[in-house]
């Protein structure tokens, strides 16, 4: 930022205002809670592995199909024996689940589909060393190294920007630093999972 010209500066302002918007919008809808009250359903969770992405998938049974609610993650999905008791409150395109007195946040919209990829399903009881996975799970150092393979792609967004708007190896250092914080910071957003 020292080293930012008119352009790079506006682009940074632009950028930082774009994630604290997406982040204020998910936060408020994450948040929010239905006019109805909780219903007790069957939820399973699942973990979902696609491609670099982990996420929490809690399942609803439900006729004729299932519903599938992604969501935050929270160390006690790891200790969650599956299928278990919870209550869920519908929000609009979003449902919050609350399962053994904890709110599990929705990082995204409810779905009627199943998630694509590798979906692991918790243990039917509880796993004795789960409180330990789930501590190590939580660490930020983990979270960090989950979220931080997609910022493999920084460089590339530094090269672009160099090539489209100009500048010297300071603006390409400086683009793929952004481009990099908000990789992390696009898939911590979604949901990752790191256990």
């Amino acid at each position: 930022m020292p080293f930012a010209d008119a352009d790079q500066l506006s682009a940074l302002v632009v950028v930082a205002a774009a994630v604290l918007a997406v982040t204020g919008y998910t936060w408020f809808a994450a948040t929010r809670t239905g006019s109805e009250p909780g219903r007790p359903v069957i939820v399973h969770r699942v973990r979902q592995q696609h491609r670099l992405t982990s996420r929490s998938w809690i399942e609803i049974d439900e006729k004729p199909r299932p519903r599938w609610i992604p969501v935050f993650f929270d160390p006690a999905l790891v200790t969650m024996p599956t299928p278990t008791a919870a209550t869920v409150r519908d929000a609009g395109r979003r449902s919050v689940v609350t399962w053994n007195g904890r709110r599990l946040l929705p990082s995204g919209r409810t779905r009627r589909s199943e998630p694509v990829g590798r979906l692991i399903d918790n243990p039917s009881r509880p796993d004795p060393d789960g409180p330990v996975r789930a501590r190590n799970a939580a660490r930020p150092l983990q979270r960090i190294v989950l979220d931080a393979q997609f910022a493999v792609v920084a460089p590339f967004a530094g090269a672009l920007w160099v090539y489209v708007a100009g500048g010297g190896f300071t603006a390409f250092a400086g683009a793929t630093c952004v481009a990099a914080v908000v990789a992390v910071w696009f898939a911590a957003i979604r949901g990752s999972d790191p256990s």
